[in-house]
């Protein structure tokens, strides 16, 4: 197994953050979206926190998925908070999507959401115990979480061939891009020892495709 590949842990470029906006993530956003509301169908009101929210898709997928919902999403990135506000305003859901621009291991909610999710995040982030600490600690004790994101390949080849087969009509910019995060991106076994370390071992890991693992449950 190759070694992890850091990348930087901001999509702050104009340029690179309007090519992930304008990528096709229809199949895999409204399928995260779809997977929180089959597991916690109780969840239809209260405030859902959404950490690395990028251009706002998924924000505006679970607002329109639960109207009874309030959804905070957080990035880091002013370029992509910027293209996230125009997308808010365009679907008209301003009164009902917060948007911060803040580093989540800076971020100081008036109170703890009721759920958290988070989707491609975590392969940016240096060192991944920080992101579980702050996960566990900005949502109520007993609340679901939902975490999304790559799974690293075997090797740099394994990875040219993920990009080959998912982003071939994709923009260069937007293929490099997927290539670094495929590298960045972290093992089922590391996951579960992020997990593990943090005692958050209830949480349950999936692997449901050959680029992708998810992580759910109960956060205590």
């Amino acid at each position: 197994m190759m070694p992890r590949v850091l990348e930087p842990e901001l999509m702050d470029d104009p340029e690179q953050a309007l090519a992930y906006a304008k990528a096709d993530f229809e199949e895999e956003n409204q399928g995260f979206v779809d997977l929180f509301r089959r597991s916690y169908p109780d969840i239809t009101e209260g405030h859902v926190l959404d950490l690395g929210c990028g251009p706002a898709d998924i924000p505006i997928r679970l607002a329109r998925a639960l109207p009874g919902c309030r959804v905070t999403g957080v990035d880091g990135s002013q370029a992509m908070i910027r293209l996230a506000q125009d997308a808010v305003k365009a679907a008209g859901l301003s009164d009902r999507i917060t948007l911060r621009c803040e580093r989540f291991q800076s971020l100081t909610p008036q109170e703890p959401a009721d759920a958290g999710v988070s989707n491609s995040l975590l392969h940016h982030v240096p060192n991944p115990l920080q992101f579980w600490y702050h996960l566990k600690n900005l949502v109520k004790p007993g609340s679901f979480v939902l975490v999304m994101d790559l799974l690293r390949p075997e090797s740099p080849e394994a990875a040219q061939v993920i990009v080959d087969r998912y982003a071939k009509d994709e923009p260069a910019i937007l293929r490099r891009d997927f290539y670094n995060s495929l590298l960045a991106a972290f093992t089922e076994d590391e996951v579960a020892s992020q997990l593990a370390e943090l005692n958050l071992s209830r949480l349950l890991i999936d692997v449901p495709d050959d680029r992708h693992w998810v992580v759910g449950g109960r956060i205590y």
